[in-house]
């Protein structure tokens, strides 16, 4: 399977962004998304998973209440849109196959050989 992010650029502080993670050689339905970024000079952190208490979209505190996931099944994506956009959310953002968060482990991500070329979030003024 080949995971593809894109939708990245540049964008304004406060502006949005909508991410997308497209599934190619397989169905959607068979994973369980995650996001990741990685900043310059800063490692890669977990963005959003699937926690493992309750089944719902979990996210990193940083990016609460401005984050949202979303999926289409049609067409084998899942999106990552991201309002409010601040100078600190800027990075290379990825998705993974499989992730899961929980208190204890944080965020775990599997299913994967190799991050792949994520995608360019800059926001700047």
């Amino acid at each position: 399977v080949q995971l593809q992010a894109s939708g990245g650029g540049l964008v304004q502080p406060g502006g949005s962004l909508r991410l997308s993670c497209t599934i190619s050689g397989s169905t959607l339905d068979y994973y369980i998304i995650g996001w990741f970024r990685q900043a310059p000079g800063k490692e890669r952190e977990g963005v959003s998973c699937v926690s493992s208490t309750d089944g719902s979209s979990y996210f990193a505190d940083s990016v609460k209440g401005r984050f949202t996931i979303s999926r289409d099944n049609a067409k084998n994506t899942e999106y990552l849109q991201m309002n409010n956009l601040k100078p600190d959310d800027t990075a290379v953002y990825y998705c993974v196959p499989y992730c899961e968060y929980s208190d204890v482990a944080g965020f775990l991500y599997y299913g994967m050989d190799s991050w792949g070329k994520g995608t360019q979030v800059t926001v700047s003024s």
